[in-house]
């Protein structure tokens, strides 16, 4: 991938309130918009245009959680959100700096966003339904999948990584890119498989945890109520004797990983093991 030029701009001086993003060679503008600065927004000329958008907060079971929508008019859409959607925390709001998208172009591309989030997952979708693709001439539907790269380029960067994979697939699409897996194992049937990315360590789908919690774990909330919302989102299943991970999860560190594996407090940087037999520690700290 070539290098980009991302600018961002903070209107207030205060990186914690509206930031807006964009590539510099590019048409695409985004707004990222604290709940609670909502009308800086929409005292801008920019809200009455028409765009798409995207509303992200938590899940009831604390996993990040996104709803995705298209409008004529965002500055009516967002307020009408504001006093009939509870989970949001903050927006972004996608527009066109040359002001010349139609109602087909955000209609395409609220329709691909859903879809792309979907197949993806890594956030949970909001939206009720995921609607069919709308009829978009050709010419069109290419501006708008360039539309959507840059879309997806300024999300990540503003910390909302939406459209990104975890592990990167090759173009058979049949194994990661990545050039080491790691593999940990313990009691109670714990075998998994993961990866060390630029984002924290992911555990892959078919890697199997323990059951049974240590005493010391059991009564570590944060590292409960993870283990519980996995649980409740389906992305780890109770299979009788140990826990089955049915999708690609991403941990903070590879500690965390590891401690979600065997049930018991890990130093993943050690447990964590290739299948030459070096640890993780060894082979992507000792050489830096």
């Amino acid at each position: 991938m070539a290098g980009k030029t991302i600018q961002i701009y903070v209107p207030s001086g205060d990186p914690r309130q509206m930031r807006i993003a964009e590539i510099t060679t590019r048409i695409v503008r985004a707004f990222e918009i604290p709940r609670s600065q909502l009308s800086e927004f929409l005292s801008r000329d920019e809200s009455a245009q028409v765009g798409i958008y995207f509303l992200f907060g938590e899940s009831d079971s604390g996993l990040p959680s996104v709803y995705i929508g298209q409008s004529g008019s965002l500055k009516q859409r967002l307020q009408q959100h504001n006093v009939q959607k509870d989970f949001w925390t903050r927006a972004i709001a996608i527009v066109s700096l040359t002001n010349n998208w139609t109602q087909t172009h955000v209609t395409y591309l609220e329709w691909f966003s859903i879809k792309e989030a979907g197949s993806i997952d890594r956030f949970k979708l909001e939206n009720g339904n995921t609607g069919g693709k709308p009829f978009t001439p050709e010419a069109l539907e290419a501006d708008c999948e360039e539309v959507f790269d840059t879309t997806r380029l300024l999300l990540t960067t503003l910390g909302y990584p939406l459209f990104e994979r975890l592990v990167i697939q090759n173009i058979a699409g049949d194994s990661p890119t990545s050039e080491v897996t790691y593999g940990c194992a313990g009691k109670g049937g714990a075998s998994a498989s993961g990866r060390y990315t630029p984002e924290g360590f992911v555990v892959l789908s078919g890697s199997t945890a323990r059951k049974q919690l240590v005493d010391s774990l059991q009564n570590y909330e944060p590292f409960v109520a993870k283990r519980q919302a996995l649980l409740e989102s389906g992305k780890l299943i109770d299979s009788e004797e140990m826990l089955t991970f049915t999708e690609d999860i991403l941990f903070s560190s590879p500690s965390l990983a590891a401690t979600m594996v065997l049930g018991r407090s890990s130093n993943g940087w050690l447990d964590w093991i290739s299948s030459d037999g070096k640890s993780l520690d060894m082979i992507e700290r000792k050489q830096v």
